[in-house]
């Protein structure tokens, strides 16, 4: 066979394979949240959960962060896939005592400050409240998805969940101030093209609790 003639052959076979193969994958899949005045939602977490005959990629060991700074936790809203390794640095000049009562992870950690020599395995899918014994105002939430495709709003109201492989998907979106949850969206991947979906969650408006100025000395 002359050098043409294989190479289109070539060419003709790889189109049929990705025309049937179970990787073929969207570009990406888009959600937009707003609140109940069609205001952008950040800090909202948007999953999406295959449906069965959906591949799914395996689940690989992850470590992700939750920081303590100026007395805050940073990010405020993590979202992880199951399994994943969370780490809780203390970056203030002071010590902070971590601790979740949710069923999802009951944990402490006592007084500490700096790196610890190791982290926590989140292994249950569900929401994490984060507290701290010490500054009463400190609040994180940790969203643990047993699926390996979710994302996080930007100040847009923007999550971008990435490439998702071929098949059939249950879409949610929560956020940490929900009065009710919204409801799940079905989504069908079936080229490369962009899938866009739009959530509208009624929020509670955040009540910012006092948090006094800095004092290494007073707060030690």
């Amino acid at each position: 066979m002359n050098p043409a003639r294989l190479s289109l052959a070539f060419a003709c076979l790889s189109a049929a394979w990705l025309a049937g193969s179970p990787q073929v994958a969207a570009q990406a899949l888009v959600a937009t949240v707003v609140d109940a005045a069609g205001r952008p939602l950040a800090d909202a977490v948007v999953t999406a959960t295959p449906l069965p005959g959906t591949v799914v990629p395996p689940r690989t060991p992850r470590t992700a962060t939750m920081e303590q700074i100026d007395r805050e936790f940073v990010p405020y809203v993590m979202p992880v896939r199951t399994g994943t390794t969370v780490n809780f640095p203390n970056r203030d000049p002071l010590m902070h005592h971590v601790y979740s009562f949710s069923r999802v992870k009951n944990f402490e950690i006592k007084l500490y400050s700096g790196e610890l020599p190791r982290g926590i395995v989140f292994d249950k899918a569900g929401i994490v409240t984060l507290g701290c014994n010490i500054h009463d105002w400190m609040l994180g939430y940790i969203f643990v998805a047993d699926t390996p495709y979710f994302a996080k709003t930007d100040a847009g109201g923007t999550a971008q969940l990435g490439e998702l492989a071929a098949g059939e998907y249950d879409v949610q979106a929560w956020h940490p101030d929900q009065r009710a949850m919204a409801a799940p969206m079905p989504a069908r991947v079936e080229s490369r093209s962009n899938i866009g979906i739009s959530f509208t969650i009624d929020v509670a408006t955040r009540k910012p609790k006092f948090k006094p100025p800095l004092n290494p000395a007073q707060y030690r």
